[in-house]
C-alpha cells in the first residue's frame, strides 16, 4: 500500500464497515509478533549454514533470544487482549466470524507450542548463550530425542507460518477484493488522531 492514509483524510484508515481501528498496543504487539516469527523462521534455516564455531554457536543464542522475546511478547499479548485491549465489531458475516475468531486462537495456539516445543529443544540438546551462558542437555547423547523434538519444533513453525500466511492472503482480500478496509483496522498509520 503505497498511499499515505492521513492524507486521505481522518476516516481513511478506519474500516468501512465500522470505522473503527484497534489501540497502539494491540496493533504494535501484531506487527512485532508478526515480524519476530518472520525473522525466527527464516534464522532457524541459516543456522547450520554458519560454520562451527563460535558464528554458529551465536546464530543459535540469538535464536533462543528472540524466543525467550516471544514468549514474553505472546504472554503480554494475550494479557493485554484479555484485559484491555479493544475488541471491535465483527465485519463479516456470521461463519466468517467464526473462521476468523478460530484462526486467531490457533495462531496463539501453535505459537505458543512452538515456543515450548524450542524451550524442549534448546533444553535436551544444551546449548551456549553467546559463550557466556551454557545451557545443559537434560538428555546428553539422546540423539534420537533431540531429533524427534527438532522435528516436531520444525513441524510446529511450519504449520505457524502456513496458517498466518493464509491469515495474511484473508486480510489483503478484505482490502483488495471486499474493500471494507478490514486490513486497515490493523494498520499501524490508522491509528485515530
Amino acid at each position: 500500500m503505497t498511499e499515505d492514509l492521513r492524507a486521505m483524510g481522518p476516516d481513511a484508515g478506519r474500516s468501512a464497515v465500522t470505522g473503527d481501528v484497534y489501540d497502539p498496543r494491540t496493533i504494535l504487539f501484531h506487527w512485532l509478533t508478526a515480524a519476530l516469527v518472520a525473522l525466527q523462521w527464516v534464522g532457524a534455516h541459516y543456522i547450520d549454514a554458519f560454520p562451527r564455531g563460535p558464528l554458529r554457536v551465536d546464530a543459535r543464542a540469538t535464536h533462543i533470544c528472540i524466543g525467550v522475546a516471544l514468549i514474553g511478547l505472546l504472554v503480554l499479548r494475550l494479557a493485554w487482549r484479555t484485559t484491555r485491549g479493544r475488541r471491535l465489531p465483527a465485519v463479516a458475516w456470521a461463519p466468517a466470524r467464526y473462521l476468523a475468531v478460530a484462526t486467531h486462537w490457533l495462531l496463539y495456539a501453535l505459537l505458543a507450542a512452538v515456543l515450548v516445543a524450542g524451550v524442549a529443544n534448546t533444553w535436551i540438546r544444551g546449548d551456549s548463550l553467546f559463550g557466556l551462558v551454557k545451557i545443559p542437555s537434560l538428555a546428553p547423547g539422546d540423539t534420537a530425542l533431540r531429533h524427534q523434538v527438532e522435528e516436531v519444533h520444525e513441524l510446529l513453525a511450519n504449520t505457524l507460518l502456513i496458517v498466518a500466511g493464509a491469515h495474511a492472503l484473508a486480510g489483503i482480500a478484505h482490502e483488495v477484493i471486499l474493500r471494507d478496509r478490514t486490513l486497515r483496522r490493523m494498520w499501524p498509520a490508522a491509528r485515530p488522531r
